[in-house]
């Protein structure tokens, strides 16, 4: 843990200060990419990173952040190591999806 870090844990004040300010980054950062998931572009990558930030102070988020990375993993491994059909219908349910955000995100400009 940095010096800083653990001289604001040092007392319940600091603590407490430390956790607000988390919690207000963190659902920020989870805000900016929820408003970024209809358009093209890392939306998904920017909430999992706004849940890594309250992870560093809330046990809940790590387990829900470690949660989606093993889901992820076996997703990943599950269209790495399945059959030809398996890969198609994922790579085209992902076109599909990526798709259809960028016809939504384009009316929207529209």
């Amino acid at each position: 843990m940095l010096r800083w870090r653990r001289r604001l844990h040092s007392t319940r004040m600091g603590r407490f200060g430390v956790k607000i300010a988390v919690a207000l980054i963190g659902t920020l950062v989870i805000a900016v990419g929820v408003v970024l998931l209809p358009l093209p572009g890392p939306g998904w990558v920017i909430i999992l990173g706004g849940l890594a930030i309250l992870a560093l102070e809330f046990h809940w988020a790590k387990r829900l952040l470690h949660f989606t990375r093993e889901q992820l993993l076996r997703w990943t491994r599950l269209v790495r190591e399945g059959s030809w059909l398996v890969r198609i219908v994922s790579v085209g349910g992902l076109l599909l999806v990526v798709g259809g955000a960028l016809l939504l995100s384009l009316r929207m400009l529209a």
